[in-house]
């Protein structure tokens, strides 16, 4: 069994987090490279991790904050998958990724950081698992998350007819 060790996500977790909502919070805001927002649809929204597994890491999440996959509503759903396939479309282009790990963690038991459902997208590359997590907690990212964003929202933006 390999294992994607992410000992820089302790920052994460132990954070002291308020009891407002990260999703809600962030896209009610009008500051979108700030808030690491790189594309807004109708009913949902695409941001970067703040705390990512790889470069390149984002999630799909709707506005309205829902805790499970069966309240989204059909255009909701729509609209995550076809970020979703966007989004893909342009981290192949710009990072070439060799291949992803995408899901939902649904409830804390899963790992749910926050509990307002949202899809994460995690490109891989082979040996994206170096020697630095192993021997000293660090993992090197190797694009800072404003040209990840740069990519992002000028590649989704391209799309578009």
């Amino acid at each position: 069994m390999k294992n994607l060790w992410a000992p820089w996500r302790l920052a994460f977790i132990i954070e002291e987090k308020k009891d407002a909502c990260i999703f809600c919070e962030k896209s009610k805001e009008n500051d979108d490279q700030k808030n690491l927002i790189f594309e807004r649809r109708r009913s949902v929204f695409g941001i970067l991790n703040k705390y990512p597994y790889n470069a390149g890491h984002l999630m799909i999440a709707p506005y309205r904050h829902v805790k499970n996959i069966d309240e989204l509503t059909e255009e909701e759903w729509k609209e995550i998958l076809e970020l979703l396939r966007d989004s893909i479309n342009v981290l192949k282009r710009t990072m070439s990724p060799e291949g992803f790990n995408i899901g939902f963690n649904v409830g804390r038991a899963a790992g749910a950081g926050y509990d307002h459902i949202h899809l994460h997208v995690v490109p891989r590359w082979n040996g994206d698992t170096n020697f630095m997590p192993v021997l000293s907690d660090t993992k090197v990212i190797p694009e800072h998350l404003q040209e990840t964003y740069r990519k992002l929202r000028e590649g989704i933006r391209a799309l578009k007819p």
